[in-house]
Formats: structure tokens, sequence, C-alpha cells
């Protein structure tokens, strides 16, 4: 959904602290580049664990979410070929609750899910559920589905995205079993209902989801083999329903970038949709944080 007017949520940040065609060659992401950003501010010591973003419609404007519930928002400084050359940001906020601060217990926020007039939306996966943060501040929390509380732990509601009608999409890290789908649930502000079934192969794992410019649903998935990163990236159409497979438009080799969590589609200036992710560090000195892009071309 393009949603993202980021200054409108500037209030609650701060206060806190067609692609699809029937001929040719299917759709494929070209790499353009990628930016290590590392600590630069006085909250060095909480910079990391990056687990969303959400970017605005130029590509430059961003909102990103550790996996240790802060949250900053700030400007992707971009070169002639739309590469990160600098990140500029405000210092990271901590999330609360409808109730307060959130326990400790209570801040693996994992997605974020920007809206019109400044609201935004937190996924958790440890004590499963999503909070709406509106630009007024006010905290509230989404009515959950009957099948969150059944989710495995440290693995529930990974990643989180809205589409043009305002309706809210996540699915779980894990669906319980090496062969099972992973259930795409939609909330249409009353009712939750698996909106389709994301197949499941090899190791990938889905960890990020957003609602690209054209209406498809791209879906972020990391493997891991004890040595290295790989990531893949299908995308669905929104009327997508039963066990669906999505387009693939990339896998990468193991290694070739560092634990990518984060996903947000935008569409450049010469009218081709852009993929932006971003890293988990898991706040290890031998990981790295990185800003990743893509380029879809057929």
């Amino acid at each position: 959904m393009r949603k993202r007017t980021l200054g409108a949520i500037s209030a609650v940040v701060l206060g806190l602290f067609s692609l699809n065609s029937d001929a040719g060659e299917p759709a494929r992401a070209v790499f353009v580049g990628a930016k290590v950003w590392t600590a630069d501010g006085p909250d060095h010591t909480d910079f990391g664990g990056f687990s969303a973003l959400e970017l605005d419609d130029t590509g430059t404007g961003f909102v990103a979410l550790t996996d240790k519930g802060n949250i900053t928002k700030g400007r992707f400084v971009r070169d002639p070929a739309g590469r990160v050359i600098r990140v500029e940001r405000a210092v990271l906020s901590k999330l609360s609750g409808p109730d307060g601060p959130l326990g400790e217990r209570q801040t693996d926020s994992e997605g974020l899910a920007l809206v019109e007039g400044g609201d935004f939306y937190v996924s958790f996966e440890s004590a499963n559920r999503i909070l709406k943060y509106r630009a007024d501040g006010h905290v509230t929390a989404v009515r959950s589905a009957p099948d969150f509380a059944g989710l495995q732990s440290n693995s529930g509601l990974e990643a989180l995205a809205v589409d043009s009608k305002g309706r809210l999409y996540t699915l779980p890290e894990r669906s319980g079993k090496l062969t099972r789908p992973f259930p795409v649930w939609r909330y249409d502000g009353k009712n939750w209902q698996v909106a389709f079934e994301m197949s499941r192969s090899g190791s990938f794992l889905p960890v990020g989801a957003d609602f690209g410019p054209d209406g498809w649903l791209y879906v972020l998935e990391r493997g891991f083999n004890g040595f290295g990163f790989q990531s893949r990236i299908r995308r669905f159409p929104p009327n997508q329903s039963g066990v669906a497979d999505g387009a693939t438009l990339l896998v990468t080799s193991i290694g070739v970038h560092d634990n990518l969590e984060g996903i947000s589609v935008w569409q450049d200036n010469d009218g081709a949709i852009r993929i932006t992710m971003i890293a988990d560090d898991n706040f290890k000195s031998f990981q790295r944080t990185e800003i990743v892009d893509y380029r879809l071309t057929q």
C-alpha cells in the first residue's frame, strides 16, 4: 500500500524516545548496491538487530525497527545510480505498549507496516501479538486470531504488511512441519482469516513482507546452513488463494548478504519496481547491518 508519508509519524517515533506480464521473460531481481550501516550516535549500544524496514515513495525516507523494541526514522542518501551511500537518522526510540513500557519478554518486535495518516502496526513474535501505534501516540492491541496462540516459540509473527484496502497481512516464521505450508492471515478490521497458504521448500523461512505499488505481496525468506545466510524473494497476486508457490524473483548464493530480514518495495523515477532490504546483525561483531537494493527487470 502506498501509505508512506513518513513525516506524519515523526511525532510517534520521536515522541517514544505493472510487472505481471503474460508474455516474455519472467521478472527477476537485479542487484543495485549494498551499504554497510554502522553505529553512529549516542545510542550505539542499542544499534543493530534490525528486523523491519519501510520506505516512502521516493525510496529515501525510511522507518526501521529492531527486534529489541527500538524504532528510528531517517533518510537514505542515494547516488545517481540509486545506491545508498549515506544514512541519516534520528536517535533510536523505545516502543511502548498499551499499558506503558514493554516488559523484557515483550520487546521481540519483528514486523512493521505503515498506514495512511501516520499510524503504524508492529508485530511481535515471542508473545505473539500486533500493536497499533496511532499518530497521536495512543497504543492499542489488535485483536488476535485464535491460531496465534499455537505458534512455535520464537518463530511467530515475523512478517507484517498492509494492502491497498488497509487490511493487515501476517505470517509466522515457522509452519510447524517441514512439508506444511505457511498460513498467510488477513485482518479486515474485524476478523482474521487465512487468505492463502505459501508453500514451504528447502531451508527458507519467511522473515519479511510488503505490498508493492503493483499491488502484489512480496515475501522475503531466509535460509541458513550453519555457515552463512541465503535470501529468497517471492511475490503473490492480490487475489491469491489456496496453496501457492508464487513467483520467485531472487535466490542468492550463501554468504552474498548477511541476515536480510526487512523488506520494502517501491517504484523509482524510471518506473521500475525497487526492493530495499535490511539485515539483522543479531548484535554480533562478526555480522553486519546491510542496506541492500535490487531492481526488478523482465
